[in-house]
């Protein structure tokens, strides 16, 4: 049995995936109703995203949807994962997480990243451009500022001044420099591209500097994790993402996912079906041994703290069921250690 799979926390980032036939008000029931469940189940935390305009994506507010997730839930930490700060004004974000803070205190996560919009036409409309990226380290500065009580504006962030709310940053691209000289937990994926992410963690800790947020570097590894009865009802698991996430990348648009039986019969073109295959590669999924055996290869690979699920598919039932049997072997693992 695996020691450092039962020292290693596990989480849940959902990210409000439409499904073909369904509504965007059902993902967004979806969303909180495996909060429920991944309370129940013992998962850490439990965080949405942040998306816009995206067809297949019902997260578009994702302090709202915590707000919802929060009130659903009675013990499990909530945050988002994340906020993407180059969207906003600092300001307007540290009043949001301090009326979340101040409703549901010690249980409160801020994930912060900096993607901005998903195309020109989505940033045209957030009043932003690829340059506004540039500033997140500044602007995460700005953001924690308003917590302490250090803005030179003189104004003061109600009611967020002197509340603790435990910030993350997202290392996509330069994110692991940024969390390391800012001295906060780092959250990367994914898990398809390890040597890259080793790099990243590698890169993350040896420039950390502590601070009053983390005193030592904490390592939030993300990715898709699928569990089964068998290898290939998890891989059945994959299908859905994989075809929206090719089609996407051959159309320009992210669709809803598609029942995993109706993309096995579609024709696709060689790039579609060179990008499914490829969308179907790298993630952890396969029977409890099997994911255990992933899992604790990834564990000490990576020395990760903590590892965050962000799978998703067509099949609800199956998606509950994947993440009751990964809580199951966590628990197993824990038992025996």
């Amino acid at each position: 049995m695996s020691s450092v799979i039962a020292q290693t926390r596990f989480s849940i980032l959902d990210r409000s995936r439409i499904r073909e036939g369904h509504t965007a008000a059902e993902a967004l029931r979806d969303t909180v109703r495996l909060a429920r469940e991944a309370e129940r189940l013992g998962f850490h935390r439990f965080w949405v995203s942040e998306h816009h305009g995206v067809p297949g994506v019902a997260g578009s507010a994702p302090t709202v949807l915590a707000a919802a997730v929060a009130g659903a839930t009675r013990t499990i930490r909530v945050g988002t994962g994340g906020v993407m700060l180059p969207n906003h004004r600092p300001l307007v974000v540290a009043e949001q997480f301090g009326v979340l803070e101040s409703l549901f205190p010690g249980r409160i996560d801020m994930g912060l990243g900096r993607s901005v919009g998903f195309t020109d036409g989505v940033r045209k409309a957030l009043g932003r451009d690829k340059g506004d990226a540039e500033d997140f380290a500044a602007q995460v500065q700005e953001l924690l500022g308003w917590f302490r009580g250090t803005s030179p504006t003189g104004v003061h962030a109600r009611p967020a001044e002197g509340l603790t709310v435990p910030p993350f940053v997202l290392a996509m691209g330069e994110g692991a420099d940024i969390a390391a000289r800012a001295g906060l937990p780092m959250v990367i994926g994914d898990l398809r591209g390890r040597e890259k992410m080793r790099r990243g963690i590698d890169h993350y800790r040896a420039r950390f500097r502590p601070s009053p947020w983390a005193s030592e570097p904490y390592v939030v590894v993300s990715g898709t994790v699928a569990v089964a009865a068998t290898p290939e009802a998890a891989r059945r698991l994959l299908v859905p993402e994989a075809w929206s996430m090719a089609y996407s990348r051959t159309h320009g648009t992210f669709p809803p996912l598609p029942p995993a039986e109706e993309v096995e019969r579609r024709t696709m073109t060689a790039k579609e079906r060179g990008f499914y295959e490829a969308g179907l590669a790298g993630h952890i999924a396969g029977t409890e041994e099997q994911v255990a055996d992933e899992l604790e290869t990834l564990l000490k690979e990576t020395g990760a703290d903590e590892v965050l699920v962000t799978t998703s598919t067509h099949d609800q039932e199956a998606l509950l069921d994947s993440h009751r049997r990964l809580a199951g072997l966590v628990r197993r693992e824990t038992g025996a250690r």
